[in-house]
């Protein structure tokens, strides 16, 4: 390990990690108070899955999220790897406001869309130093993919 790594406590810093994902976490679980009534007013697509499914799969989502961070920065990662990574959960932080909140769903597409790009950006830093840091962030590539196609079918049917 390096130095950096090795003069800070990991546990420590994968608290860190948690901590900041979990403010992105709840400021969209905020921005979503009313986002079933919202959500079921929509005209939605076959596919759509119940506003109940959300919260669970976020859930595991941002865990690992987080612990994909820690693991990165377990290998002396690169800040390019980092200035994805957070450009990545300011995107994140801004699709529920802009969605709910804003009733902004193309904003909201264009920002998700910003989002997708930054994950795979993020998962081709990641990837270089860290098998497994990138691998964490393929299910969340998988799930804002859904919701970006999730928002699109939205903003045609409405």
């Amino acid at each position: 390990m390096t130095e950096r790594v090795s003069q800070r406590n990991p546990w420590l810093v994968l608290a860190g990690f948690l901590g900041v994902v979990a403010v992105v976490a709840a400021v969209g679980a905020l921005a979503a108070t009313s986002s079933k009534e919202i959500y079921e007013r929509f005209d939605l697509p076959a596919w759509a899955p119940p506003v109940s499914l959300f919260g669970p799969v976020w859930t595991v989502l941002y865990v690992t999220i987080a612990v994909s961070g820690w693991f990165y920065w377990r290998t002396d990662g690169e800040n390019r790897g980092f200035a994805a990574y957070g450009i990545g959960l300011l995107a994140n932080l801004l699709w529920p406001p802009l969605f709910f909140e804003g009733a902004a769903a193309v904003l909201a597409l264009l920002d998700i869309v910003l989002l997708d790009v930054v994950v795979v950006v993020t998962i081709v830093l990641f990837a270089r130093r860290s098998k497994l840091a990138a691998a964490l962030q393929v299910p969340y590539l998988a799930w804002i993919l859904f919701a970006t196609a999730l928002n699109t079918a939205i903003i045609v049917l409405n």
